[in-house]
């Protein structure tokens, strides 16, 4: 039994009918009844792999269960083992990442499976502090690996987790300043014995029971331990603090399209936003841009035209807006340097990122509703 007592500032059990302590006991209960069948998670009694652990931990990061499923899916297809994953070149991890977004994901990944292959021989460490000297694996993911494929007494603090120990608490301090002591408080309810399902099972009650709203409050099996359902106020937790405004960055795209049936395309800069995806060529986003002065920066001279219409797209520090701009060249121009033509019927295979698609897709309908008479 994993009973905690209020040196611990959680909840613990008085006389009188007051709360109960929260027990790692009753949640294990709980999720051995109802737990959600994940593809990367293991089924009852049958040992974790940490690769696919650590895989959908990284593409979790920020994306929800329902977005990974389709790419883990098909990531793992493609790069069956950490081995395969380090031998693959970082422009093809890229490419089948493209659509999940928070690209540095994708090449902290490639580097984090060669450091595996070259300095660990193909078996990730088992401890918090190994995993953490690991590319692109921070105090989360490491936590949540060792749990999870190596049943290590971690704690695993994610979203959902951090909303259920700020309810079970009724914890003032807002978010994100709460951090460190929602950690601390989830480092006390950890059980010795199954930590790694103690993990999936705190990660699940946020996801289905303690959601951000309508919390299914009747159904939880800390439902007596909980500060804030005791006191009716467990929709407003966690504190938050209010976010500021995002600044607006934008710019122009360059559609420009060979023989009407091949576009061109370019890699961006391996560091920095986005780094080494593919692109549709366009000026820097900027906070002051000239849409007068645009066309100065075209890939190739031919005869542009705006598009009806602007790509929005919103980053993690930024929103950002775009003109599009389209023309046609013969088939037999030569790309510039660094560029390539890339079938447009073949779009979706260049693995552009999230925010070029939607300047593809403008440009294809613009195509399509023949709202030019000189569209391609």
């Amino acid at each position: 039994m994993n009973r905690v007592d209020s040196s611990t500032n959680l909840p613990a059990p008085t006389p009188g009918g007051k709360r109960a302590a929260p027990e790692a006991e009753h949640l294990l209960v709980w999720y051995d009844r109802h737990r959600r069948r994940l593809p990367w998670r293991a089924e009852p009694g049958v040992a974790a792999d940490p690769y696919k652990v650590w895989l959908s931990e990284i593409m979790l990061q920020q994306t929800t269960v329902k977005a990974v499923g389709p790419y883990f899916a098909a990531f793992l297809a493609a790069f069956p083992t950490v081995e395969a994953l380090a031998a693959a070149p970082v422009e093809e991890v890229l490419r089948r990442w493209a659509g999940l977004g928070y690209y540095a994901r994708a090449r902290n990944l490639h580097a984090c499976a060669r450091a595996v292959v070259q300095q660990h021989g193909g078996r990730f460490p088992e401890t918090e502090a190994g995993l953490r000297t690991l590319p692109g694996i921070g105090p989360y993911t490491a936590a949540a690996v060792a749990a999870i494929a190596f049943d290590q007494p971690a704690a695993a603090v994610d979203g959902n987790v951090e909303r259920v120990i700020a309810r079970l608490v009724a914890l003032e301090t807002p978010l994100p300043a709460a951090k460190p002591e929602i950690r601390a408080l989830a480092e006390r309810l950890v059980p010795l014995a199954r930590a790694g399902d103690f993990a999936q099972a705190l990660m699940d009650l946020g996801a289905t029971i303690c959601m951000p709203r309508q919390p299914a409050c009747a159904l939880c099996p800390w439902s007596e331990a909980c500060a804030a359902r005791a006191a009716g106020t467990q929709e407003t937790f966690p504190r938050k603090a209010a976010k500021a405004a995002r600044p607006l960055r934008r710019g122009a795209a360059f559609w420009l399209v060979r023989g009407g049936a091949e576009v061109l395309l370019r890699r961006r800069p391996q560091k920095g936003l986005l780094g080494g995806m593919a692109e549709v060529p366009g000026t820097a986003w900027q906070a002051e841009f000239d849409a007068a002065g645009a066309l100065a920066e075209v890939p190739l001279a031919a005869d542009w035209r705006r598009l009806a219409g602007m790509v929005r797209h919103g980053f993690t520090h930024f929103e950002l807006e775009l003109l599009v701009f389209a023309a046609d060249v013969p088939a037999s121009t030569p790309p510039p340097e660094g560029g390539w033509w890339q079938p447009v019927e073949d779009i979706d295979g260049a693995g552009l990122p999230t925010v070029m698609m939607k300047i593809a897709r403008l440009a294809v309908a613009a195509r399509d509703s023949n709202q030019d008479a000189r569209s391609w």
